[in-house]
């Protein structure tokens, strides 16, 4: 579908099936790093969840990794992208509340968590944007 006004040459791109691929690529690629720097380090992984309050870091850390390399896979299949999108939603939500709590944060720190906090809120919004997207192909083909 064309808007009015929309140059061909923007509605083709935006149209292509290789950015459909790319841009979900890069929408998940931070998950995809996150899970499998957890999996590998998982002393790691569950250090950090303890450091964030997040008990028992063990359970968090699984958590996570499936969250983050499930998730990232069912939105790069095209597969019931609603709930991969929405399970990272639902994990970076969490995050925000506990890794980015600017609101709470000493005063020299606030301007970077209330950043990353809105940054996330941002990511939060295109995951719902791409099960949107999802769904509305899913519907014309």
């Amino acid at each position: 579908m064309r808007l009015a006004g929309e140059p061909r040459w923007v509605a083709t791109i935006l149209s292509s099936q290789l950015l459909w691929h790319a841009v979900r690529v890069a929408l998940v690629s931070a998950y995809l790093l996150g899970g499998a720097v957890k999996l590998f380090d998982f002393a790691g992984a569950v250090a950090e969840q303890e450091r964030f309050g997040l008990d028992p870091g063990w359970l968090w850390a699984m958590l996570a990794i499936v969250v983050e390399l499930g998730g990232s896979l069912l939105v790069l299949t095209d597969r019931l992208v609603w709930l991969g999108a929405g399970a990272l939603g639902v994990l970076t939500f969490v995050a925000m509340l506990t890794a980015n709590a600017f609101w709470s944060a000493p005063a020299a720190d606030r301007w970077m968590q209330a950043n990353a906090f809105f940054e996330h809120l941002g990511l939060i919004a295109g995951l719902v944007l791409v099960a949107m997207l999802s769904d509305q192909r899913r519907s014309m083909s």
